[in-house]
Parts: C-alpha cells; sequence; structure tokens
C-alpha cells in the first residue's frame, strides 16, 4: 500500500519495544505474530477497523487482523489486514513500514503473513503465535509453508508488555470508570418499584450508550435472589439491588459494581455492606507500587476471615485494561482459570486491578463492590469512586 503524495507518516512504534525486545529475547522468540484483537489493537496503537469491532465472522471465514513484528528490527514490522482497512490506513496511515490490507479470512491473511516472514529472513525462525487466537486453518498454513519454522507462545510476551498502562491509557481506563459509574447510578435513580430486571439492564445499556461506551454486559439481582442473568423478575419495596457492569471505552475496559435499595437500608444491610466494604478497604491500604500483590490478597482474605460473613463471602482481585483480567495475575484460579503467577512479584505504578468482595446472603442477596485501581507509586488512584454506599431507587 503506497502512500499519497504529501502523506506524513510516523513510523515510530507506540510501544515500548526495547521491553518487548527483551521478553522475546527471555521467550526465545525471532518474531512474533500476533493475532487478538487486543494485541493488535495494542501494537498498533490503538486501532481498531470499526467494521469487525464486534463480529467476526464473514463469508466462509472470519477477519483476522496480523501484527508481525522482529525483535530488534522494528523497521521489518507488517500489519496484515482486511481489504477495507486500505482506506483506513489511506486517511490516517498505520506505522508499519509494510501494510498488506488484502484479506477476506483466514487463510488469504496467513499466506502474506509467509510471504512477509519470506522477505525478511524469518520463514525458519522461532515464531511467536498466540494459540488462543489462532484458527487452526491458519496455523495450518502457517506450518506447511514454514518448513523451518518454529512455533513458540508469545501470549505471556504480550502480557507483560501490555502490564503497565501508559498515561494515555490510564486516562481512557478513568473514564470508562467514571462513565459506567455515572450510568449506574442514572440507572438506580430512573427505575422504579416494578421495575423488571430485563428493564433495568436495557436502562442502563442506554445510558452507558449515551455516556459514548460499548455496552457489553450487566449481571444484575434484585431481592434475595443470587441469579444475575436477566428476567422478568421485578424489583420490589425494600429489597436490594446489584448492579455489576462491564463498558468499553475506546477498547479499554470498565468494570464496577454498586448497590442499591429501594426505599431506606436498614441496619442490617447497613452493616452488611460495611462488611463488604471493610475487606476492601483492607486491600486498599496495601496497594503501591513495591510491594508484592500477594500482601493485599492476604489482608484482605484475613479481615474476610474474621467477619461474620465469612462463610458466604468472596474475595477476588485481578488486573484489567484491554481484556477484563490480564496482568497482573494475582489469584490462582479464582475463578477464572488461570495461575496467579504475579502474587509475588511487586506490583508496578501503572499497572490497574479490579478489587471485589462478593458477599452471597441466604436471606438479604448478592452484595458486592468492585472497584478498579490505578496503581501509584504512593498508594493507589480509583477510578470511579462513586456509589460505594446504599444508593437509593427511583429517586
Amino acid at each position: 500500500m503506497n502512500i499519497n503524495p504529501g502523506e506524513t507518516r510516523s513510523t515510530v512504534p507506540p510501544f515500548d519495544t526495547a521491553k518487548l525486545d527483551g521478553l522475546m529475547e527471555e521467550a526465545g522468540i525471532d518474531v512474533i505474530v500476533a493475532t487478538s484483537k487486543h494485541n493488535t489493537q495494542y501494537l498498533m496503537g490503538g486501532y481498531k477497523f470499526i467494521f469487525f469491532a464486534v463480529m467476526d465472522a464473514i463469508g466462509h471465514s472470519r477477519y483476522l487482523p496480523m501484527v508481525i513484528y522482529e525483535k530488534g528490527a522494528p523497521d521489518h514490522s507488517a500489519y496484515v489486514g482486511n481489504r477495507m482497512e486500505g482506506a483506513e490506513h489511506q486517511n490516517n496511515p498505520f506505522w508499519t513500514p509494510a501494510v498488506h490490507t488484502a484479506t477476506w479470512g483466514t487463510l488469504d491473511a496467513a499466506g502474506l503473513a509467509v510471504e512477509h516472514l519470506k522477505k525478511i529472513g524469518k520463514a525458519g525462525g522461532r515464531i511467536g503465535i498466540e494459540p488462543a487466537f489462532l484458527p487452526s486453518d491458519a496455523r495450518d498454513l502457517l506450518a506447511s509453508r514454514l518448513e523451518g519454522a518454529r512455533f513458540a507462545d508469545a501470549t505471556h510476551a504480550l502480557e507483560r508488555l501490555r502490564a503497565v498502562k501508559t498515561p494515555d491509557e490510564l486516562a481512557k481506563l478513568r473514564s470508562a470508570s467514571e462513565l459506567i459509574t455515572g450510568a449506574m447510578l442514572a440507572t438506580i435513580s430512573a427505575v422504579r418499584a416494578g421495575s423488571t430486571k430485563k428493564q433495568i439492564i436495557e436502562q442502563l445499556r442506554r445510558e452507558e450508550t449515551n455516556r459514548g461506551l460499548h455496552f457489553e454486559y450487566c449481571l444484575l439481582t434484585l431481592g434475595s435472589s443470587h441469579n444475575r442473568a436477566a428476567s422478568p423478575q421485578a424489583w420490589a419495596e425494600g429489597e436490594v439491588l446489584s448492579i455489576d457492569s462491564g463498558g468499553n471505552y475506546h477498547g479499554y475496559i470498565g468494570d464496577l459494581c454498586r448497590m442499591a435499595v429501594l426505599g431506606e437500608p436498614d441496619a442490617e444491610l447497613e452493616d452488611l455492606l460495611a462488611e463488604v466494604a471493610s475487606i476492601q478497604q483492607a486491600a486498599f491500604a496495601k496497594v503501591r507500587a513495591g510491594p508484592a500483590g500477594g500482601e493485599m490478597i492476604e489482608a484482605a482474605e484475613a479481615v474476610l476471615k474474621a467477619s461474620p460473613s465469612a462463610a458466604f463471602t468472596d474475595f477476588f482481585c485481578h488486573g484489567m485494561g484491554l481484556i477484563s483480567h490480564e496482568a497482573p495475575f494475582l489469584m490462582t484460579n479464582h475463578p477464572v482459570a488461570y495461575e496467579g503467577i504475579d502474587a509475588h512479584r511487586p506490583l508496578e505504578a501503572g499497572m490497574v486491578i479490579s478489587v471485589e468482595t462478593t458477599m452471597l446472603h441466604p436471606k438479604r442477596g448478592f452484595i458486592k463492590l468492585e472497584d478498579t485501581l490505578a496503581i501509584t507509586d504512593t498508594g493507589y488512584e480509583m477510578f470511579g469512586d462513586r456509589g460505594r454506599g446504599w444508593n437509593r431507587g427511583g429517586l
């Protein structure tokens, strides 16, 4: 793809190449072929093709963007994309020196990747791929046409690359959290006695969309139920509401949970939410750059263990950014199936974590707080720090 006369472009990679080179050296990888939407977006400086922002399938195949990066040689980088992305490149030129916007499916994308790898002399190298995000037909083609290549899992290297957020990423995560909090509080105020779960979720979807978010999900409970799926169940006077939502702002995830009650909270409800908040605060007190992430987990679990509601309460913490569970990985298989490989590593300024405490009370229902924290040298900054007490519905 040629640049139009007079057109300018930056060929400077929008990520820390020295850090990625080191991670690739550690993993024994010569060249990465990234294929996940989140990692291609990251490596392309935030770019994501709007036509396939939600769907992937088209015709008999699917959209498969690729970013090819050779260790120590960013001038050998390439972007492989859909044929329609040529117009995107024309209007806002991509940074990669080579741009191949000529695909409609997985096999033509893989074929162009093979051609590029041969061109830069890496057809027989150790190639880093994302196994969970590389379709089998594309991998088979790569393997059949790159006879001397060895394939390695580049997932960990790319996760470490994204672990510490840039100021621009932090701003997007802050906006995502603030907008979701605003949408949840507006929804709680708008709905009334008799509003069903389906109606409340639809109200939240509209509130998030009107604020510039891409609505992703809402997990909602009413009354004593622990079922968070949409249903015709209606909100009744005196019942609690738990609203947990994820929204996407320019590719970055906001994920928070807030509580409400239709009427005034009684003394028991105040005490139960205070228990949840005390576990959250125990975790917050240990959050800053330097100490191991596991210290925060231990502090929260110590308070949880002493809680009167410990038998039906759970604490969880996970990293977040472009996806809802990413580095730092602080807990093992709890509840998502991955290992807590970062529990003994120091937290770093710029990492972002979600801290959540969930109480499944047998009579009063689902009581939960989920907060988003950006780690700093001296502590943390909380994103979306509103509505953490009992919010009143129908006001």
